[in-house]
């Protein structure tokens, strides 16, 4: 029996964006598919937003991404990531973490993945990683990403 994991990120009507973003970081195969093209009639406000949307690519990255039915994100406080006296302080309950083979293959990810996004700590080496990073992208998820270390 085999199990994969896959992160599933729930949107407010940038769903498509982040999806087209991330495939054109990551590369792959984009899949999306509207509420409208399951039957929700196309006069209806949430007709073309994304009900199932996914990102698969040949070096093992995928990520699933909806746009959650309605107008308005929940009012509930922002998570928030922060570094402070060298440690990462955070609200929020999950990471996506991205590990690459080389500090190329990563630096290029972290290239593509820091425009527009929030920076909480930079890329560069690590006790635990020849190459380590975290930032919040412009869609509000956060990302670690680093070079697997053979220990």
């Amino acid at each position: 029996m085999s199990v994969q994991t896959v992160a599933h990120l729930n949107f407010h009507g940038e769903a498509r964006e982040a999806l087209e973003f991330y495939a054109s970081v990551f590369g792959g195969d984009l899949t999306i598919a509207t509420y409208g093209d399951f039957g929700l009639p196309k006069e209806l406000p949430d007709a073309g937003k994304v009900v199932f949307g996914q990102v698969a690519a040949g070096n093992g990255f995928r990520v699933m991404a909806y746009d959650v039915p309605g107008d308005a994100a929940p009012a509930e406080p922002a998570p928030s990531t922060r570094r402070e006296n060298g440690t990462t302080i955070t609200t929020e309950k999950f990471f996506l973490s991205v590990r690459g083979d080389t500090v190329d293959e990563v630096t290029t990810y972290w290239k593509a993945l820091s425009e527009g996004a929030t920076v909480i700590e930079d890329l560069g080496p690590a006790q635990w990683a020849p190459t380590f990073g975290m930032l919040t992208d412009r869609f509000g998820i956060t990302w670690i990403l680093d070079v697997a270390n053979s220990y």
